[in-house]
């Protein structure tokens, strides 16, 4: 079965999606879930954005 559509919405953004996540200060990660971090709306990674939606990571979050 193809796969050829698979992450057909990270090829059209920069270096696809990959960046430094604002929270966890990791590089070369991909940076494409969108969270309103005190009233910004920042891009977050994979674990990040399941952390702010458990409630964790209130110390970094203080800090952007």
């Amino acid at each position: 079965m193809s796969k050829a559509h698979r992450g057909s919405g990270i090829r059209d953004l920069v270096k696809g999606g990959r960046g430094t996540c604002p929270v966890c200060k990791r590089s070369g990660i991909k940076v494409i879930y969108e969270n309103e971090i005190n009233g910004k709306k920042v891009k977050v990674c994979k674990e990040c954005n399941k952390a702010i939606a458990h409630g964790k990571k209130k110390e970094e979050l203080a800090a952007v």
